[in-house]
């Protein structure tokens, strides 16, 4: 699979699914709006609350998984790929990835205490299209 094709894809997709482990273990997917900033197919960061389980959840195990997909008429794509969450409260990188309409969901705006990033790192992915899988490093 191509990098460039995917990292397209990717760029396409309104929506991402991510994925922490619970306390016991177990995943949990959440759907997010679609990474604020994204460097190849390497690194993803996403604007989230400080607040949110999701947050206590990568801080205490950051493994992690972001899958995007897109559903056609009659084709299914999905890209799924693995790696490591941070979550990233420095100003700069809070800087860099806000939006005006931020204020909606941090009233305080960019220095607002429950705004934070999430950073995600990809190590390896898995392609899905057509009825065939390709798995890939990063």
């Amino acid at each position: 699979m191509y990098e460039t094709k995917i990292a397209g894809f990717i760029r396409k997709q309104k929506v991402a699914f991510i994925c922490s482990v619970d306390e016991d273990g177990f995943p949990n997917v959440k759907a997010m709006l679609k990474p604020r900033k994204i460097i190849g197919l390497k690194e993803f960061y996403f604007s989230t609350n400080t607040s949110s389980m999701r947050v206590k959840q990568f801080r205490e195990n950051p493994n992690a998984s972001i899958y995007f997909y897109h559903k056609g008429l009659i084709k299914y794509e999905g890209i799924m790929l693995k790696g490591r969450m941070e979550v990233l409260t420095d100003q700069q990188t809070k800087d860099e990835i806000w939006r005006t309409g931020d204020t909606i969901f941090y009233k305080q705006g960019k220095t607002d205490p429950d705004y934070c990033v999430l950073k995600f790192t990809a190590q390896s992915g898995r392609y899905y299209c057509d009825l065939k899988t390709e798995n890939f490093e990063i």
